[in-house]
């Protein structure tokens, strides 16, 4: 998950599920669930441990689309691989007829050396951008792809129950490397067509809540690059060049007055985050450019815009009060993760059965960002956070998503195959009105 934190994540969870958003009545297909995540569940804490281990960054991801691969056809699913390169599609085509209905996991690791001492700790090592870097699960991706293959091994033992087919779809490269639209460029989407789509993402919030909201959840994130020339001398005769380091620094400094001066805090919110400079190579060499790349996060296509134009201006302005030029580029942004408010109250009762009674809450959005909404780009969907934090533990201290001290409570996992799986039959199981999109 790309993503900016908030300075307390505690403090997004802001109040309880309404009384209204009853747990679910248990219905037969719920009690069967049920009956069979006892004998699931201790493969789905192998497989997360084995992910865990063996982690592959964004379009790498062969080992873990061969094991998601493997398991899907030992289930007697349709499977289909290479899909938008490394990702899998498995098919359940219930034994009743009825709608279509997907679910997604997204598999990628990050560039990340993991400091959790664990007996599944990564050790893996790979070249990432020229540098030789540690890979490690550090958004939790591991447990998204064993709560799914769960959730597939539930439903397809109750296939001949199941009122419609079921899409499991397993994702690359969720990073920030476009492998939703990737996987819908190849047809991930199609034959059968869903007319819903569930997601989740692990999060550091008490273990196995369930975090949601109607609307925007999550904010669309951009790149930005600012190329800043200035000319090159000696370090010891700075006059007699432009120092772009010098103008960098004082770019970095206006573009923080743009999010808390420059636009309307009380509408949306944003985000805007210089997070690489690279520039220079020796002590006394004052160089001839800087390259300075960040992140833009927005919740609005006109505020996004906005911001894109003051970036530009204020970088421009700013090189060229000192002599120096810069050139700036910022990309068109991804998109809002929005949860369809019908489709959302629709299953609530759904996620409040997953979780117990309590374990529901609603958030504020967050910053962070997701391809999951290349999915809801022409159906509804819903995306929720699932807790894995484990209890005692201060919310306020804790190492969040991206960390190499990020930990994942194993014992969210049962919540997260339950909340699956049971989005998937109580949608194929609700009367057609009731799916109706907002």
């Amino acid at each position: 998950m790309r993503r900016s934190f908030l300075a307390a994540i505690a403090c997004a969870l802001v109040t309880p599920a309404s009384a209204s958003a009853q747990p679910a009545p248990p219905s037969e297909l719920v009690r069967m669930i049920e009956s069979r995540l006892p004998a699931v569940m201790p493969k789905v804490v192998a497989w997360r441990r084995d992910i865990h281990q063996h982690p592959e960054l964004s379009f790498e991801e062969v080992r873990t689309s061969a094991l998601v691969a493997k398991h899907l056809q030992s289930l007697g699913l349709e499977v289909q691989t290479g899909v938008g390169k490394t990702g899998v599609v498995g098919i359940l085509r219930g034994g009743k007829p009825g709608p279509v209905v997907a679910l997604r996991a997204d598999m990628d690791g990050l560039p990340v050396t993991e400091l959790v001492d664990l007996p599944f700790k990564s050790t893996v090592r790979t070249q990432w951008q020229g540098q030789e870097v540690g890979v490690m699960h550090a958004c939790g991706h591991d447990n998204h792809v064993a709560i799914l293959m769960g959730a597939a091994e539930v439903l397809a033992g109750m296939k001949a129950q199941v009122p419609g087919t079921v899409k499991f779809i397993f994702q690359p490269a969720e990073e920030g490397l476009g492998g939703a639209k990737a996987m819908l460029e190849a047809g991930a989407f199609a034959n059968p067509a869903p007319q819903a789509v569930f997601g989740l993402h692990v999060w550091p919030n008490r273990v196995g809540q369930i975090a949601v909201r109607q609307g925007p959840i999550m904010a669309a994130a951009g790149n930005f690059t600012i190329i800043v020339k200035g000319k090159q001398t000696h370090g010891s005769q700075p006059w007699s060049g432009v120092d772009p380091i010098v103008v960098a620094s004082q770019i970095v400094l206006g573009l923080q007055t743009i999010a808390s001066r420059q636009v309307n805090v009380a509408y949306l919110p944003s985000v805007l985050t210089v997070g690489q400079i690279t520039g220079g190579n020796r002590s006394n060499i004052i160089p001839d450019s800087v390259v300075m790349v960040g992140t833009l996060r927005t919740f609005d296509d006109a505020m996004r815009k906005d911001i894109a134009m003051r970036i530009e201006r204020t970088a421009t302005d700013i090189a060229r009060s000192a002599g120096a030029t810069a050139i700036v580029k910022v990309d068109q942004g991804g998109l809002v993760t929005a949860n369809d408010t019908t489709l959302t109250d629709r299953m609530l009762p759904t996620l409040r059965w997953a979780a117990g009674e309590s374990g529901v809450a609603f958030i504020n959005p967050v910053m962070g960002s997701e391809d999951f909404p290349e999915f809801t780009r022409t159906i509804p969907g819903v995306f929720f956070f699932l807790g894995v934090t484990p209890k005692g533990t201060d919310l306020n201290t804790v190492a969040v998503n991206h960390s190499p001290l990020f930990f994942a409570d194993e014992g969210a996992l049962i919540t997260g195959v339950r909340a699956m799986a049971g989005l998937a039959v109580d949608y194929l199981s609700m009367p057609a009105g009731k799916k109706a999109a907002n």
